[in-house]
């Protein structure tokens, strides 16, 4: 399935309006999001829309050498998500994320973050409410300056994908018209799927050689 991303006046969502996009992964809300995501340009707008990318990991890595105890804080902190709306079908989903997902020898491994489904409900201790958000500014701040982030424009006919596990993504604001002057077409895929693929992929080739 695929999904289309243009201003509409009944949005849902903020990347159904001609606002600006704050970096964001997809789907925190859900307790297994989707890995890999296909943007394909339909149409562009004349001025503004720009597209913006910046890679999680880097900045993780960034944050854990300047500051371990903002990253600690990032990463064994439960975040409430929740989203509720109509978009194909009514839904109401909620879950519970980590910011920053590490592995065994506490390495990034997944980031888990959009401010715009983030809970008002916030499950902590109060205590540790002003750490948590000074730890969420700093690594805001670095996944936001211009030393770590990609600012590109999508012509129509490009199609990008990334990582959503990893790269953090966001758009600039546009100008509305009379009619939709941007429009983006979206898929996903889980990560079992796409190399799955390219093992069969890769043993075709090795077949025919």
């Amino acid at each position: 399935p695929t999904w289309q991303v243009q201003d509409k006046a009944d949005a849902n969502n903020v990347a159904y309006t001609t606002g600006k996009l704050c970096f964001h992964t997809d789907y925190p809300v859900l307790q297994h999001p989707p890995g890999v995501q296909f943007l394909h340009c339909i149409k562009q707008t004349a001025a503004g829309g720009e597209s913006e990318v910046v890679d999680g990991f880097h900045v993780s890595n960034k944050l854990k050498k300047q500051n371990p105890q903002a990253y600690q804080i990032l990463s064994s902190t439960a975040v409430d998500y929740t989203d509720v709306g109509v978009d194909y079908c009514d839904f109401a989903v909620q879950c519970k994320q980590r910011i920053i997902d590490v592995d065994s020898r506490g390495q990034a491994v997944r980031i888990n973050y959009n401010n715009a489904t983030r809970d008002t409900v916030f499950d902590i201790p109060a205590e540790k409410v002003r750490p948590f958000y000074a730890a969420l500014k700093e690594f805001d701040d670095l996944l936001n300056s211009a030393e770590h982030k990609f600012t590109y424009k999508l012509k129509p006919g490009d199609i990008v994908t990334f990582d959503n596990w990893r790269v953090l993504h966001g758009r600039q604001s546009y100008h509305s018209g009379s009619e939709v002057t941007r429009h983006l077409e979206g898929a996903y895929a889980d990560w079992d799927v796409v190399m799955s693929r390219l093992r069969l992929l890769k043993k075709r080739v090795l077949n025919r050689d």
